[in-house]
């Protein structure tokens, strides 16, 4: 098949972007934030505390968190399209609600 025939067309390349930026938002969210990851902040912050130690402050640095999850996604999206898409789609709409819900 050409190559050029199977590229995504720009409007795909935009869309799958928005779905990545959310999916990343989402993750990291989950990190920092959300309640079903606070056993393993605590365990990092038991060994590395945010106030003292930079790995402790990792955890709790959305901006920090992102870089990490961002390079995540744009790998998983690189590797595993066709697996990815799925999950990213699951995650964005995840961000999605959570913003909404936010919101009312």
């Amino acid at each position: 098949m050409d190559k050029v025939a199977s590229r995504p067309s720009a409007g795909h390349e935009l869309i799958d972007l928005a779905i990545d930026a959310l999916t990343t938002y989402r993750i990291t969210r989950l990190v920092v934030e959300d309640e079903i990851a606070a056993p393993m902040r605590d365990r990092v912050w038991d060994r590395w505390p945010p106030d003292s130690t930079r790995v402790g402050y990792l955890i709790t640095c959305p901006w920090c968190v992102s870089v990490w999850v961002g390079a995540g996604v744009v790998a998983a999206r690189a590797v595993a399209p066709a697996a990815w898409r799925p999950l990213s789609g699951a995650l964005a709409l995840s961000a999605l609600a959570g913003v909404v819900s936010q919101r009312v």
